[in-house]
Parts: structure tokens; sequence; C-alpha cells
């Protein structure tokens, strides 16, 4: 796969689409809105092909006919997909340790939270546990991130120093899981710490022992963080998520410590595309060559595509999507 990617040559354009978390149906419809076609069981277009940027499963109603439909793109060379936050914890919360920790036997631990998430996943595979497994070893071929001759793709967060930790250990520029899983089995943490950045991106946490209930339910204390700002200041700079920071913590200025764990994507690299962010509203540019495609799909919101054809400045009049209703 990783020769293939480097050439863009070949191909008039990507379609690039954000987190589809099992809503099959929308994915359809969008395709065909980009001028898609299903021939032979298989969505593809004469000239183009689309770049996935992650989390296919969990949440959404169709999760089997989602990742159905990815892969069988993927396999016939109509599209690419890598690897999100999703299916890496899906992989990590069905793989059992050779040297199992006293608290879980699996690589991610079976606690309340983490049972939550991928629930509707095994619920709908459960009457297809051979399916299940394939997908599982599918999802480890998957690239962790791709940087290609005129565009990058990763599932949250690009930093170089992670990128470089992983091709140095893979042996090649788009890494794959499968290349690295073994020293993640080994408790080998800088990989895990650099898979962690890539799919979750970068976080701050909350002062003084804060937490913000959100609105799914969950206690947070951390907020995620732009790895694109210039020059921050305050905690109002940095913040990159649907719930707002409360507004006594806005104008909070940054420590050097937090400064220092913040990544930034200079404005003269290559256009990155990302997803995982659950934007809310009309698609939009975070700056000229960054652009969150996750518009909350699964949440009644939009599933989005840009429509690369080149570009190094990125251009918000290529953003199609359409809107997710509730059934």
């Amino acid at each position: 796969m990783d020769t293939d990617l480097n050439s863009i040559e070949k191909t008039a354009g990507f379609d690039l689409i954000g987190d589809i978390h099992g809503c099959e149906n929308t994915l359809a419809e969008l395709l065909e809105k980009l001028g898609y076609s299903k021939k032979n069981g298989v969505y593809q277009h004469h000239a183009r092909k689309v770049i996935f940027v992650g989390d296919v499963i969990d949440r959404g109603p169709r999760i089997r006919e989602a990742l159905s439909l990815v892969k069988g793109m993927v396999d016939q060379g109509f599209a690419y997909c890598i690897l999100g936050n999703h299916e890496f914890n899906a992989v990590a919360y069905t793989t059992v340790l050779d040297d199992p920790k006293p608290e879980s036997p699996f690589m991610r631990h079976h606690n309340v939270r983490n049972d939550r998430l991928i629930k509707d996943t095994l619920a709908q595979f459960a009457p297809y546990p051979e399916e299940w497994r394939m997908y599982l070893e599918w999802f480890k071929t998957l690239p962790l991130f791709l940087d290609l001759n005129g565009l990058r793709v990763v599932h949250a967060c690009w930093h170089h120093n992670s990128v470089a930790l992983l091709q140095e250990r893979a042996g090649k520029r788009n890494a794959e899981l499968r290349d690295i899983f073994p020293g993640l089995l080994n408790g080998e943490r800088e990989l895990s710490q650099a898979i962690d950045r890539l799919t979750r991106g970068t976080s701050l946490q909350y002062p003084d022992d804060r937490f913000v209930l959100s609105r799914d339910g969950i206690k947070r204390r951390i907020f995620r963080t732009k790895f694109w700002a210039k020059k921050p200041q305050t905690y109002q700079d940095v913040v990159f998520q649907p719930d707002p920071l409360p507004d006594d913590l806005k104008d909070r200025e940054l420590s050097k410590k937090e400064s220092s764990k913040l990544v930034y994507y200079s404005d003269d690299e290559k256009p990155v595309f990302v997803g995982h962010y659950w934007l809310k509203g009309k698609p939009h540019l975070q700056k000229s060559n960054v652009a969150c495609l996750d518009y909350s799909a699964v949440k009644y919101g939009r599933l989005v595509a840009y429509r690369w054809d080149g570009e190094q400045k990125l251009h918000e009049s290529k953003f199609q999507w359409v809107d997710v209703h509730p059934a």
C-alpha cells in the first residue's frame, strides 16, 4: 500500500470524508452526491478516490454495514482509510496481553466508560463473531496517518515527532498499526503515546482538580486543544471541543508547562485533514491549511467531505455534506 500512496498522479482528486460512526445510509447518500455510484456492490468514481479519516465504528445504527461499504471501497482500490481512535480502541479492547496487568488482562481496560463506547459495535456484531474478528485484523492494516505528495491526513493531530517515530519503527512513510503492534504488546510507552497523540490529539487538564460535565454525561477533567494555534496566550486561544470552557477559565493564561504540551502546525506546511472533534454548524476551515471534517453525523449533525484537487491553500467552497435527520 505504501508505494501506491506516495503517488497521486493517477487520481484526479481525493474526496476526504469525516467520522462516520455507523451512519451507513448517510455515507451512501454523501457518496452519491459526490458522483460515486455502486457497481458490482462497491461505490466507485471513474476518476476520484475517497480518503476516510477514521472512526467508522461505534455509536451509530449501521456499524456493520458502514464497515462493509468502507472496506469494500478500500479493497477494490477506490478508497483509503486511516485508523481512528475508535478502531484502535476496538483492537486494544479485544487484545489480551501476553503479560497481563493485575487490573486487566486486556490492552484496553473493560471498565464502565470503555464498555459504553464500544457496546453498540459489539451488539451489532454479536451474531457475526467471525466477521468481527476479520474486521479487527483489518484495523491493524490501516495506516496511522497518510503523508502524501500534496496533503496529509491524520485522525486528530499532526505531530511531527510522533509521525517520525512511527515511520522509523515501521520502516516506511505511511506506517500501519500492524507495523508497531508488537511494540505495543511489549508495553513500549513511546509508541502508545505517539498513537494517542495522533488519534486523540492534545489536551490540557482543568486546573485545581476541576471537571466539566459534558453533554453526553461524562465528567471531563481535560479539554481538547488545537494543534495549529500560533502563539496562544490563554485557554480560550487553544480550546477545541464541543463543550465550552467555564466562563472563569476562558481568559486564564497558559503556564509555561501547559504551553510546552501544545503542538503547532505552521502556515507554510501542506494541507492536513482531520476528524475527531465533533464540530457543529456549517463546515469551515480551521485555517488555510487545516480542515476538520467531523461534524457530529451520528448526533444528527452533518457528514462532511472536502473535495481536494491539489490546492495548497484550502477553500471553504469545496466542502460538501449531507444533513443527518432522525429516522
